[in-house]
């Protein structure tokens, strides 16, 4: 082999091309860690328990060797699972149109009794003369770290955190990123006077940003009064947790019972189906209007999320003549067409005799009136 003299100009040009592509290479990590932060990637990543806060939940009954448990869990471990976003759906799981949408002014909204506006997803505000609630808002107009993997559909990004009135209790189900959301939070957060959350989940909310003193971290079956008259109970869902690959169940998962205004009002976050619905029920229940989801169902994961005639049976467990649908109509997360789950809910719900309420996103509608009932989702 021969060796280049440091004088000859071919070991000058081969020294001038490693430094460019050495340079190259550096501007292109510092270009992909600039977008990265700049994109809130790597914030929005969160942070689990650590310290005390770990060690705290050592001692509680559904915290097992490192994580969170279920009541019941039937994995099915033949089931073969993918990356989502890696996944070839068919064309029908998203609309083919807009979604239907109406225009609401969330800050001079009044109603005499609890008022629920649904912004497609899970994502609710409820109106009570004892304080405004926010559900797991996603206003980010994607579901998950990386914008632009898993996108809403069209006309479900009319609702923004600039829209949301003062928040008197923020009310998060479990750290998935359909249901908490960093670059929505962090637009939220000075306008929010407490938070209410499962265990574990408040260490997203103080890595963003918020005071540890406003944020109310609650186990199953524990409850919490807050000003104003509100009563929250934090009750058990089957569900999981993560908000990275290698990192499952480090904090809870939970639906809610809220009180207000002398109503029940139950809120499932994401839970497959279980004898815990009826638990709930009897416990706390009957209510006057069940947030139950209902899409976003596969074989890929039987237990965790309720199937179209689940939702239904779990209504008739809750003790509530009036259903919800809740966790449809706005992110691509399984293969099933965009509305297959409410065309299977409603006759299911009707053989059982439950009432469905199916608003269209930002139209309101307050506890005692008609069940609002007009198809407006009868569209590929």
């Amino acid at each position: 082999m021969t060796l280049l003299n440091i004088y000859d100009p071919a070991y000058i040009i081969v020294v001038l091309v490693s430094m460019m592509l050495r340079g190259l290479l550096s501007w292109i990590i510092i270009i992909i860690l600039t977008a990265i932060a700049g994109c809130g990637l790597i914030r929005s990543v969160g942070s689990n328990p650590k310290g005390d806060e770990l060690s705290a939940l050592d001692t509680l009954p559904n915290y097992k060797n490192g994580a969170f448990e279920n009541l019941a869990e039937l994995k099915d471990s033949t089931i073969k699972r993918k990356l989502l976003f890696l996944q070839k759906h068919p064309e029908t799981v998203r609309p083919s149109h807009p979604i239907p949408w109406v225009k609401t002014n969330l800050k001079t909204l009044t109603a005499p009794h609890p008022t629920i506006v649904w912004f497609g997803h899970s994502s609710m505000l409820i109106k009570t003369t004892e304080g405004n609630i926010l559900i797991d808002p996603v206003f980010s107009n994607h579901a998950g770290p990386v914008p632009g993997l898993v996108t809403a559909f069209a006309g479900t990004t009319n609702y923004h955190a600039e829209d949301m009135p003062d928040i008197d209790v923020l009310v998060i189900s479990h750290d998935h990123y359909d249901h908490l959301d960093y670059r929505t939070l962090k637009k939220l957060k000075d306008h929010i006077k407490m938070a209410v959350v499962p265990k574990g989940v408040g260490s997203d909310l103080v890595y963003w940003g918020f005071d540890r003193k406003k944020i109310i971290e609650l186990n199953w079956n524990q409850s919490v009064n807050l000003s104003g008259g509100l009563r929250i109970t934090a009750t058990p869902a089957q569900h999981k947790s993560n908000r990275t690959y290698g990192k499952e169940n480090k904090t809870l998962w939970a639906s809610y019972v809220i009180q207000a205004d002398d109503y029940k009002i139950f809120y499932s976050g994401d839970s497959g189906y279980g004898p815990h619905f009826k638990e709930i029920g009897q416990k706390y229940g009957p209510f006057d209007i069940a947030l139950l989801e209902c899409g976003q169902y596969s074989p890929n994961w039987p237990w965790t999320h309720l199937h179209f005639g689940q939702a239904a049976q779990a209504a008739v467990d809750l003790q509530t003549p009036l259903l919800q649908p809740i966790h449809w109509a706005k992110f691509v997360e399984a293969d099933h067409p965009w509305n297959e789950a409410i065309k299977k809910l409603l006759p299911a719900a009707e053989k059982l005799g439950i009432a469905v309420n199916v608003p269209r996103i930002g139209e309101p509608y307050t506890l005692g009136d008609a069940p609002k009932q007009k198809v407006w989702w009868d569209f590929k």
